[in-house]
């Protein structure tokens, strides 16, 4: 009996690949017109990918559900696009908006895997795994009673954030005591500082900008008008692997520093062009700026607005070639899609997809030594 079964199991798979394979023909048998090549009738292909989801899970041998396959099916709408545009699911959409605002509900600790284990890089000043007492060096060994020592970076970040009010129990594991102790922490909503900054010797300003995400302009304004305070002209922007972030934030951030006249250009997909501005008169400041290959879109946009207006001396390597814009849409299944909706350029009008800034001056990454920042100093002090 099982064998005729799995005969007939073979014979009916033998005979879709047939039909599928067959001019004219649906993989269910259903008469098909002859269309101009890249044209559908979605009205037949939709039935046609609800039938293979049947036929999936009528023969699949592993546990596998409806919803798991169509979020298969949605991602693979993006398979023939550029890499930027995707389908995330329910829980990747919440934790790439949470990414793109530095907002999310958390106890604001940094984690890496060192040493195959989860570890605390820092606890963020003032955030509730701070005042907790969680140290630099803490080992994070389970979430709310789950076992994390073979979890991801990722998992274990997923689990310890939560909504702003609830609470988290962490297991740590210090070097002076091989035994767990466990911290329970109420979560707060976390707003993440990209910006780091200090006065350097001859009074001159460092800015570090890791991202541009939502709280990046608020910051640099209290940073710029710390300088002004403090008669600080000289200003070296550090945005080294940089990944980008948001362009209003960056536009905005750009308008601070950069005098009247453009600062990038966004080609649209209709090929209509949107140009923007800076409108006002601010102060002249001698500029210096750090790029590496991870500086990558928003950045790639701030270190192009500098050299192409002649504002300040970029230094370091070519930047990583990432010249397009995408939006985020949430969708009512509680996914979302990252699409591609434009292609940007710089005040100039250069392109930097695929092709990155290139630096004024070079100065390759060095592990023992910040060459970028020795150098940058040297270009200030001479342009003084």
């Amino acid at each position: 009996m099982m064998k005729n079964i799995f005969k007939r199991k073979i014979l009916f798979l033998l005979v879709f690949v047939l039909v599928l394979t067959t001019p004219g023909i649906t993989a269910f048998g259903e008469a098909v017109k002859t269309q101009d090549a890249g044209q559908i009738n979605l009205v037949q292909e939709l039935n046609y990918l609800g039938k293979m989801l049947q036929l999936i899970k009528a023969n699949y041998p592993y546990d596998i559900t409806e919803r798991e396959l169509m979020d298969g099916a949605m991602k693979g709408l993006f398979y023939n696009l550029d890499e930027y545009s995707n389908y995330y699911t329910e829980r990747e959409f919440k934790q790439l908006s949470e990414d793109v605002s530095g907002d999310f509900g958390g106890i604001g600790v940094n984690i890496t895997r060192k040493n195959d284990y989860i570890t605390v890089i820092t606890p963020l000043k003032g955030t509730p795994g701070y005042k907790a007492g969680i140290l630099p060096g803490d080992i994070i060994v389970s979430v709310d009673g789950i076992d994390v020592t073979k979890y991801t970076t990722r998992d274990v970040s997923e689990l310890i954030r939560g909504e702003p009010g609830t609470k988290v129990n962490l297991g740590i594991v210090r070097a002076d005591n091989p035994n767990p102790i466990y911290i329970e922490i109420a979560r707060e909503k976390i707003e993440i500082n990209p910006v780091d900054y200090e006065i350097l010797e001859d009074n001159i300003g460092y800015i570090r900008i890791t991202e541009f995400n939502n709280h990046t302009l608020e910051n640099i304004i209290k940073v710029l008008n710390n300088f002004n305070k403090n008669k600080v002209n000289d200003i070296i922007f550090d945005i080294r692997n940089n990944p980008g972030g948001s362009l209003n934030e960056v536009i905005n951030v750009l308008r601070l520093i950069v005098p009247k006249g453009p600062i990038v250009h966004v080609k649209n997909s209709d090929g209509s062009i949107q140009t923007y501005s800076a409108f006002a008169n601010v102060p002249k400041y001698n500029m210096a700026v750090l790029v590496n290959r991870g500086s990558a879109s928003a950045a790639e946009i701030f270190a192009g607005a500098i050299k192409d207006r002649k504002l300040g001396t970029i230094i370091g390597t070519t930047t990583f070639g990432k010249g397009t814009v995408q939006t985020l849409i949430p969708l009512t299944n509680g996914g979302g899609i990252k699409l591609t909706i434009a292609e940007y350029l710089t005040a100039n009008k250069n392109p930097v997809n695929k092709v990155g800034v290139e630096p004024d001056i070079v100065v390759e990454d060095n592990a023992e030594k910040d060459l970028h920042l020795i150098k940058a100093i040297e270009v200030l002090k001479k342009n003084r």
